[in-house]
């Protein structure tokens, strides 16, 4: 069997691959802060790209950025009974705004609030108490604002990315005039996280909307896409909520009407995390570490001057030259993302580097390359095997249509590996096996997504969850999957109408 620069490697034990992962690329590493991390210079550039494109789409359906506080009072939270109940278990509570020094030496909290304040875990009360005074009447709806901020919830078992105490992400928060132009608002921010999952980060998702027992608190409907893991698990991995008049209710959003009465606005709110990245170890990855998307790697090519000794002969020379050629070149509507690794360290340390951090394109470039007028060219999203040498010319002109056929190639071979683990199941043993491998003698090829009919009730949901570890993610929205199917529930047998889409999840 072949080394791997990982380990231990996916199917030995994915969680710790997946951490081993984060190490071996640079991305993030624990803080001295219980369940909070600190994002390394290539994770957080590759944060910077996700918040780049995400933001040139929101702009795109005309919503601008703001920014509230990241302190709530505490009788904000409790204005929306389901809302705090839903959060309450998660919440940090600041109570004292100064230290003194105790009889100890040490420092102790002193100067009590007259009111607790909780650290930001989502902003709907905060951000409605300011919309109640900006919303006088219909003319000042609607009101489309995002905000790039950090959250805090108390997490009691976290991992990098996909579950931290303090995570980034942005919100977005709107108010209508009309319930109609909520409801829109809530599939158009929905299908812009699709757009961007596919599009972007080269990752398929099945959209679809959340049953009661996954909604939002708070909110009357709650849709979300769904992609699967390589050990094919789901990850939600960006929500969007039809929050009705409840918020407006609780916060005092009300206006003046066309007619001239008073009424309450229709609110919204949608949100995508550091999960993300998350997400892109876990669908792209391989034994050798992070494979990046080339839309959002932080560069996009590598070249890496092979030299022997002091003496170069060139070599360094050639790489500035081509670097400057491959930046003159766009894909993807902006330049061409070049580093000259010059490190003084051994060639295999450098390449490996390199490989584990995931970026698109790696070039090595010796003497012999400068004679031959070529470089030595390895696809990220290939084995090292496949390494080839090519012309320099050719290889500076052709980088455009390669980065776009590795972006195309990790989406088609992401959405083939999804396919080949999504199945229609309609009989209870089956559905059992599928989701317990160490029943069947062929567990590699069970468990993902299961396609099976349910009978509403919220009484089965839970059982699934309580028996097999697994949850609904959703009630599919795509055609096919998404229309009418009279059938049986997968668990009790009683009357079913549609099926949904159950997995084992993060």
């Amino acid at each position: 069997m072949a080394e791997s620069a990982i380990s231990p490697r996916r199917n030995e034990n994915y969680p710790e691959w997946y951490q081993q992962v984060i190490r071996a690329a640079d991305l993030a590493e624990n803080s001295p802060v219980r369940g909070c991390m600190v994002i390394k210079p290539w994770g957080y550039a590759l944060w910077e790209n996700v918040q780049a494109c995400l933001d040139s789409l929101f702009k795109e359906t005309g919503h601008v950025n703001a920014y509230f506080p990241l302190f709530i009072p505490l009788s904000f939270l409790e204005k929306e009974a389901e809302h705090v109940e839903g959060f309450a278990k998660e919440c940090a509570v600041v109570t004292h705004h100064r230290l003194e020094a105790g009889p100890d030496g040490g420092l102790i909290p002193s100067g009590r609030l007259d009111e607790p304040l909780v650290v930001r875990p989502t902003s709907e009360t905060i951000i409605g108490a300011s919309y109640a005074k900006w919303v006088q009447s219909y003319r000042d709806l609607p009101i489309l604002i995002n905000q790039w901020a950090n959250v805090v919830r108390w997490e009691m078992r976290t991992r990098l990315f996909l579950r931290t105490t303090e995570f980034l992400w942005q919100e977005g928060h709107t108010a209508h005039e009309t319930r109609q132009e909520a409801w829109d608002e809530t599939l158009r921010m929905l299908d812009v996280y699709r757009r961007f999952a596919e599009e972007w980060m080269a990752v398929p998702v099945v959209t679809g909307e959340k049953t009661a027992v996954e909604r939002f608190p708070g909110a009357l409907n709650t849709f979300s896409i769904e992609a699967m893991m390589q050990d094919r698990k789901a990850l939600q991995s960006g929500t969007s909520h039809f929050l009705g008049q409840n918020f407006a209710r609780a916060s005092g959003i009300r206006f003046l009407s066309r007619n001239g009465v008073e009424d309450l606005a229709w609110t919204t709110s949608w949100g995508v995390s550091t999960r993300l990245i998350g997400g892109l170890i876990m669908v792209h990855g391989d034994d050798d570490g992070m494979i990046m998307p080339p839309r959002l790697s932080p560069s996009h090519v590598v070249l890496l001057p092979i030299v022997r000794g002091e003496k170069d002969g060139g070599v360094a020379a050639y790489c500035r030259e081509i670097a400057e050629q491959l930046r003159r070149q766009t894909c993807f509507g902006k330049n061409l993302q070049v580093v000259i690794d010059e490190r003084d360290i051994n060639a295999g340390e450098k390449s490996w580097s390199w490989i584990k951090k995931g970026i698109p394109v790696i070039v090595e470039i010796g003497p012999r390359d400068l004679q031959n007028h070529s470089v030595f060219v390895h696809r990220r999203d290939r084995s090292r095997r496949e390494r080839y040498s090519q012309g320099k010319d050719a290889f500076v002109s052709s980088m455009p249509s390669l980065l776009k056929e590795i972006q195309d190639n990790l989406l088609e071979r992401a959405k083939s590996f999804m396919d080949d683990h999504t199945k229609r199941i309609d009989g209870k043993k089956e559905f059992e096996d599928f989701f317990t491998p160490k029943n069947t003698d062929k567990p590699e090829i069970h468990g993902g997504f299961s396609l099976s009919h349910w009978c509403g009730n919220d009484s089965c949901e839970k059982e699934v969850n309580d028996r097999l570890g697994v949850s609904i993610r959703c009630i599919p929205l795509q055609p096919g999957d998404a229309a009418p199917e009279p059938g049986a529930c997968i668990w009790c047998g009683k009357k079913s109408l549609r099926r949904v889409l159950f997995a084992k999840a993060y």
